[in-house]
């Protein structure tokens, strides 16, 4: 199975728009890391998980297939960054005390990708995979995101997305003391902001290359009316899962 790319092409919109994750999220999986020597952060993209871990980790090792990606990334003397799949790492056996992948795991081969964490991962080591879905904001406007996302979008989503949607219950998970939880991000944006962040949608970006045009100008003017000037809370629900080696 060829590793999946679809953000090296629009890397710069994704470092500008994409979301991070909150303190809340971090913290409860840190409760579980005794040791913190070293950190994986697979499938890094622009390193926004790689930074957080830099401040609780001697070293991180940050992992992407998109180098386009990787020269967004925020540098810290702590962070290694570098091109690899997710399957098939340089890295010694028992090298890591926490691994994480954020909003990426559904792109993988994702039993290849438990071996390998299996391989490189210190005996009792932490595990955590986690994904978010689509953003609510308000009654007056999720049912046109929605739209957008299932109907005008909805074709041009790999079928990997579906996985997202099953918030990974279908994926599976191969470690001890499972547990899971689940967040909320919030955002407070304007209209604008809100429709450049759907501009990093991969189901976007492959419109754009079948069309040569981009549909999020479809949905702006009936949003932006609605929304109006002010900025509004975006929420955007995520589900963690932890395991231990």
């Amino acid at each position: 199975m060829s590793p999946v790319d679809r953000f090296s092409g629009h890397a710069d919109l994704y470092q500008q728009y994409r979301i991070d994750y909150p303190a809340e999220l971090y913290n409860y999986l840190l409760s579980f890391v005794t040791n913190r020597q070293r950190a994986w952060d697979c499938a890094t993209g622009n390193g926004q998980v790689a930074v957080i871990l830099a401040d609780y980790f001697a070293e991180v090792e940050a992992t992407d297939i998109s180098q386009a990606q990787l020269s967004k990334a925020v540098q810290r003397p702590n962070i290694r960054y570098q091109v690899t799949p997710a399957e098939h790492t340089p890295f010694p056996d028992q090298h890591f005390d926490l691994i994480t992948v954020a909003q990426a795991l559904h792109w993988f081969d994702v039993e290849a990708f438990h071996q390998e964490v299996i391989r490189v991962a210190k005996p009792g080591a932490i595990v955590a995979e986690w994904m978010y879905g689509v953003a609510l904001v308000d009654a007056s406007l999720d049912a046109l995101i929605q739209d957008f996302y299932r109907n005008r979008v909805g074709p041009y989503w790999d079928p990997q997305r579906r996985h997202i949607d099953e918030n990974y219950v279908n994926l599976p998970f191969p470690f001890a003391d499972v547990q899971q939880r689940q967040f909320t991000i919030h955002r407070h944006w304007t209209a604008e902001r809100f429709l450049n962040y759907l501009r990093t949608w991969s189901a976007v970006q492959n419109y754009i290359r079948q069309h040569q045009n981009d549909p999020v100008k479809y949905l702006a003017e009936e949003l932006s009316g609605v929304w109006g000037e002010e900025e509004k809370d975006v929420k955007f629900p995520v589900v963690l899962r932890v395991g231990r080696l």
